[in-house]
């Protein structure tokens, strides 16, 4: 009796040994194709996911929530599809906030159907893999790339004990290799030309090293290999030396930043290794989505999905057929492979399931376990869905807003309204025999493609979508099908806001911003992340004192100064917010300031300065603007 209570004492009690710790590595804009797990590359070098992949089980068919990025992100958080969410572009770096998908009255007079406008938050009301982790006792770390929204929407709002760089921006501040742009983060000082990659396995490394004596839970959130596209020069140069012309796969930069990529995974395997928590640690690693197919670096594409068609922006089998590896000891079998459907909403449930912890109360997941498939058996009739009501023709083999679902070998796309008369337009495929997707048999297979259709319609109405409708402007003399699926001129980029000519500003300029003055007060609006003022300041020289009064909302923010020929340097303030303060920031400058920039805090309102003052320390400089 006595051992039976024991036992079940030690059923009921936390024991940190027996709980798996939990990495989730993300790369960003991964292909199918970008590493040598599945025979697709000659060109790219990845022996540290081959690492990986002798540890766990490899997935042929592995597929991202959507061809694109926060979509992804929020599915893999959240175990719910992008169609529940409404997240469905990666448009959460936005200063606007919204939170429900809606949908416009109207559309472009060439467009057949109305295109949902999607969420620029991950709402904090969804309970994420974090916060459930955090409650069953595992620290939570995030590390890289976020994407689904800066404070109050930030990992440290959503979960994770802690967050680096706490950076909201689609890609890495400015590039991967130092200097950054991050607003509060660095490179070291001791290490020239750092790259972002091995500055954020480094930062992972010391969480794990932190954490090592009880379960943790840590994004590896990659910015690798997503634009912009630059890696360190030696690297480039080893792999211009390998380019042969006639593989699709020839930028020498992309190869560079891929092994980039695949040296940080070395790098958290070796520290796994060192700190003997190898064997108690499960990896999850994936993309949130197919290789770029659109973007330009070396005179050529970033990389190829072949034989995969199409790519990041597009439901072909490039944009979101993704690599995927579990590393999961005692479960999943080292060095096996599957071919079983899972997708980014899975990883959420299966964790929950494999670890006896019970979702909370009401809560759902679009995801299903996968414990079957990672004990080397099936998930038969599994269905995975791919929702993204939006156009892009600025990519190769762009589709109208669809939606697809994979099950067995079969794959229907979903074209909204994109057939005569407002019906909607499928395309079937046959991913056994025809993996690039070349022969649609929709109109051979009617009944198939009705059974087909019949499970996204029950998806759409299970996850509460908003779908697009048939476009009431719609003008078939102003309809061109014969451009679908041709990329089409990318229309010039839009230079960010700003306000250079206003005299009323004194010679300061806004960037990533607007900024207007009345009534004496300089009024700043639609705040990008990287909104600063700023102004030519070689004036001013050796230390210096910036003051400034301002109303904005609560937070940390920075002054710069990029002194002629020498590296931008940073004196970070904190502001109290909820009306207006003075506030005074010493700039410990050795010479001339050059270019001052004083950063302002991403948020919806304006933020709105009444003055600003620099003076030198000496008193002779003093540069005083009364708006």
């Amino acid at each position: 009796m006595l051992r039976l209570l024991a036992c079940l004492l030690a059923l009921s009690t936390p024991l940190f040994a027996a709980h798996p710790n939990v990495i989730i590595i993300l790369a960003d804009d991964l292909g199918w194709s970008d590493t040598t797990l599945y025979g697709t590359t000659k060109f790219y070098q990845t022996p540290n996911v081959e690492r990986l992949a002798k540890r766990g089980m490899t997935f042929t068919r592995a597929y991202s929530a959507s061809p694109l990025c926060s979509p992804t992100r929020s599915a893999i958080l959240t175990g719910l599809s992008p169609a529940r969410t409404g997240i469905t572009v990666p448009n959460c770096h936005m200063p606007q906030v919204v939170l429900e998908a809606t949908l416009p009255k109207k559309s472009a007079a060439d467009q057949k159907a109305i295109q949902p406008t999607p969420p620029t938050r991950l709402k904090t009301e969804y309970r994420t893999l974090a916060e459930t982790l955090h409650d069953a006792g595992y620290a939570t770390g995030h590390f890289g790339k976020w994407h689904l929204g800066p404070e109050p929407y930030s990992p440290l709002q959503q979960g994770f004990d802690m967050d680096v760089p706490h950076h909201p921006g689609p890609g890495p501040a400015g590039s991967y290799v130092a200097p950054w742009k991050f607003a509060d983060f660095d490179a070291d000082p001791d290490v020239p030309d750092q790259h972002i990659e091995d500055r954020m396995a480094k930062e992972a490394v010391a969480f794990m090293e932190k954490h090592k004596d009880r379960p943790f839970y840590m994004n590896y959130w990659m910015f690798s290999v997503h634009a912009p596209f630059d890696a360190k020069k030696a690297l480039i140069e080893k792999h211009r030396a390998r380019v042969n012309p006639a593989d699709p796969q020839h930028s020498p930069t992309y190869a560079a930043m891929v092994e980039s990529m695949d040296d940080a995974i070395g790098t958290l395997l070796d520290a796994l290794d060192r700190l003997k928590i190898a064997d108690n640690t499960i990896i999850i690693f994936t993309a949130d989505n197919g290789g770029n197919m659109y973007d330009k670096v070396d005179g050529t594409t970033p990389t190829s999905n072949a034989p995969l068609r199409g790519g990041k922006a597009c439901l072909f089998e490039g944009g979101t057929r993704v690599p995927g590896v579990i590393v999961w000891p005692g479960l999943a079998k080292a060095g096996a492979r599957s071919d079983a459907l899972i997708q980014s909403e899975d990883y959420y449930p299966t964790l929950l399931e494999a670890l006896a912890i019970q979702p909370a109360e009401g809560q759902i997941f679009d995801g299903h376990s996968i414990l079957p498939a990672l004990k080397g058996g099936d998930l038969p009739g599994k269905a995975v869905f791919q929702y993204f009501p939006h156009t892009a023709p600025n990519v190769p083999d762009w589709l109208p807003p669809g939606v697809s679902v994979h099950r067995g070998d079969w794959k229907l796309i979903r074209l909204f309204h994109g057939g005569e008369n407002g019906a909607h337009r499928h395309l079937l495929f046959n991913l056994h025999d025809d993996p690039s997707e070349k022969s649609n048999l929709a109109a051979q297979k009617p009944e198939l493609v009705q059974e087909l259709d019949a499970l996204i319609e029950t998806f759409l109405k299970d996850t509460h979508a908003v779908v697009p409708v048939p476009n009431p402007a719609f003008d078939l003399k102003q309809y061109h099908p014969e451009l679908e699926g041709k990329p089409q001129a990318k229309a010039k980029a839009k230079a960010p806001a700003k306000d250079d000519g206003d005299p009323a500003l004194q010679g300061w300029k806004a960037r990533d911003c607007k900024a207007t003055v009345k009534d004496g007060i300089v009024n700043v609006t639609n705040i990008g992340f990287e909104c600063f003022l700023g102004f030519a300041a070689g004036k001013h020289s050796g230390p210096t004192t910036a003051k400034f009064r301002i109303k904005a909302k609560a937070g940390t923010s920075h002054f710069d100064w990029l002194p002629t020929g020498g590296k931008g340097q940073r004196a970070v303030f904190t502001l109290k917010g909820g009306g207006w303060e003075e506030i005074s920031v010493e700039i410990p400058a050795t010479g001339p300031l050059g270019i001052a920039r004083l950063y302002l805090p991403m948020q919806e309102k304006p933020v709105e300065i009444d003055w600003i003052e620099v003076r030198s320390e000496n008193g002779a400089k003093v540069t005083r603007t009364e708006f």
